[in-house]
């Protein structure tokens, strides 16, 4: 095991511990180890096997045998045993927004409950209100929470599904039967949502294809199997579909099985208006539903289908019925920004505060990446849970940049680190004072603490909003999907207030988060307000979120220009500095 998968499992035992109810000490011993791991600036495994863990402060003998033994046999039969013990209903009673450890702990020794249903019943009896710490709007919540777990229980993340994805068409393209094969579905139309994966393919031995998908390690149970269909259920529990046509009817099939039902059925009626049938099977010279190959309108791939509707080729990201149509109509549809455009991240953070890599080893894995910037932008103090900096650490990470930005041009390297911070949109102002923001080269400012007020909240980030200070507003509606709704906030005056000030917005392409939404992108560009494609990284590994940041902003018929962090660093700075060079507040 390497030093993450060790870091998660002993964060896991510290939440064990706690649900029975153990010395906090002990669990908090767990969780600070976790956090020890993550942060080891050389392998785990070297240290082991040198005898050298227990030279870690925090890591006393009894950890660093259950640390030895992860790492030499990837398994740990301290942990099998605290699993074994511990109801399962409980492990996923955390799954319910608002409820930790300690509260399911409650519960479950004053009232019983060991599972999500018996506390539903507890909440609807109004018995979970009556215990200390919890009350009436904490019962509320829940049951909310609840009911949306349910909602959400056949919906999955965008990433999670092209995780699954992915190495199906790998091994499917690598078939020697496979002509041809795709993503289909809204996966390939990049919703931030998914209900099923569907893949498409094409090929002359399509029982072949269909047998050696289902034999695939990532399949775990076989639900439906025929001689051109498959659905299986693949590993984190997402059905995937595979249908596999000819390659004569592959174009059709794509454009068919990628929807969205509302813009097929626009492309169905454009076929209707020219004398022709558009369905799964091909585009016919007919005015009835037909699969006649003898009426088929030949086309080698999807491109071609649009041409012979009078279109140009709409991207799978704009198939939504949203104007892609009117757009395509005046050959004004946009050039949509590709991941490859992006230069940096502007919204990152480090192990100064909640993060899980050092200064360095960012640096050197972004310049490994062929980036040439990127930001770190740790939480203010008020962000005590993220360990969030004082004044006094902020400059003091700003020396330290400084320090590795040195090495890097010593060396001749064109990347940098930019010193920054993500401040705390408080009540009534910004966590820090413009004095500090001031000394810094890239300001994010973000809501963690949002009022159920709509006013309240609006007018907040409209503050923020016209800070000279502040460069852009962070994760603007605070949602994370499948989990928690925005807060109330009227967008369109936040929105109206970035434009006037030249303040940015954020596109957080954490696969939680993907805030803004594509939906409203649209109208930002109208009003000239430029978006920043950003990971809000916590380890190095989440600069992967580019991409889903950039489909999710294609989506938002998003182009390069539109987006900050394709400029080149010289360029960006410029940028940085166009707002603050007003030199006063709006």
């Amino acid at each position: 095991m390497d030093k993450d998968e060790v870091a998660e499992i002993l964060a896991e035992i510290g939440t064990l511990l706690e649900l029975k109810g153990e010395n906090p000490f002990k669990t908090r011993a767990y969780q600070n180890a976790a956090r020890t791991i993550e942060s080891l600036s050389e392998p785990l495994a070297k240290m082991v096997a040198e005898k050298r863990l227990g030279q870690i402060k925090g890591i006393g003998e009894a950890l660093e045998q259950k640390i030895t033994e992860l790492v030499e046999t990837g398994q740990l039969a301290y942990y099998d045993e605290l699993k074994a013990s511990i109801p399962p209903g409980l492990m996923e009673m955390l799954d319910i927004p608002g409820l930790g450890p300690k509260k399911i702990q409650a519960l479950n020794q004053k009232l019983g409950v060991d599972s999500v249903a018996k506390l539903e019943a507890a909440c609807r009896a109004g018995k979970v209100a009556q215990l200390d710490g919890f009350g009436e709007k904490t019962q509320t919540n829940l049951m909310e929470g609840i009911e949306r777990r349910r909602t959400y229980a056949s919906k999955h993340l965008l990433s999670d599904a092209w995780v699954a994805a992915e190495p199906l068409l790998d091994v499917l393209r690598g078939h020697p039967e496979v002509i041809r094969c795709s993503a289909a579905g809204s996966l390939r139309r990049f919703k931030e949502v998914i209900g099923d994966i569907d893949l498409l393919a094409s090929s002359k031995k399509p029982d072949d294809v269909i047998e050696f998908f289902v034999a695939q390690p990532e399949v775990i149970k076989i639900t439906a199997q025929g001689e051109t269909k498959a659905s299986v259920l693949v590993k984190g529990g997402i059905q995937c579909d595979l249908r596999v046509v000819s390659d004569r009817e592959f174009p059709f099939a794509l454009a068919y099985f990628t929807g969205s039902k509302e813009h097929n059925i626009v492309m169905r009626q454009r076929a209707i208006q020219r004398g022709l049938r558009l369905n799964e099977y091909g585009l016919f010279k007919s005015k009835t539903e037909t699969r006649d190959p003898k009426l088929l309108v030949s086309c080698r791939d999807e491109a071609e289908i649009f041409a012979r509707l009078n279109l140009p080729f709409i991207p799978p990201e704009l198939r939504e019925d949203h104007g892609e149509f009117a757009a395509a109509e005046k050959d004004n549809l946009p050039r949509l920004v590709a991941w490859t455009d992006l230069k940096g991240a502007l919204h990152n953070h480090s192990i100064w505060s909640d993060g899980h890599n050092r200064l360095e080893e960012i640096a050197g894995y972004m310049e490994g990446l062929g980036l040439e910037y990127w930001a770190i932008t740790d939480h203010s103090k008020s962000s005590f849970q993220a360990n969030g900096l004082d004044a006094k650490r902020v400059r003091q990470q700003i020396k330290e940049i400084g320090k590795i930005n040195g090495q890097l041009a010593g060396r001749g390297s064109e990347f940098r680190l930019l010193t920054g911070c993500e401040v705390d949109i408080l009540r009534d102002r910004l966590d820090f004072d413009d004095e500090l923001l001031a000394e810094l080269e890239v300001v994010v400012a973000s809501l963690h603490v949002p009022s159920n007020n709509e006013a309240e909240n609006t007018k907040r980030l409209i503050r923020a909003a016209q800070n000279p200070f502040v460069h852009m507003l962070g994760h603007p509606t605070g949602r994370l999907l499948l989990e928690r709704e925005p807060y109330p906030v009227n967008l369109q005056a936040v929105m109206d207030a970035c434009a006037e000030t030249g303040t940015w917005i954020e596109l957080n392409c954490n696969p939680h988060r993907l805030d803004l939404d594509w939906r409203l992108w649209p109208y930002a560009r109208s009003k000239g307000v430029q978006c920043v494609i950003n990971p809000d990284a916590h380890r190095n590994e989440h600069s992967g979120f580019l991409r889903f940041g950039t489909g999710i902003a294609a989506k938002g018929w998003l182009e390069r220009e539109d987006v900050v962090n394709t400029s080149p660093r010289k360029a960006l700075l410029e940028k940085l500095n166009v707002k603050r060079r007003k030199g006063k507040a709006f």
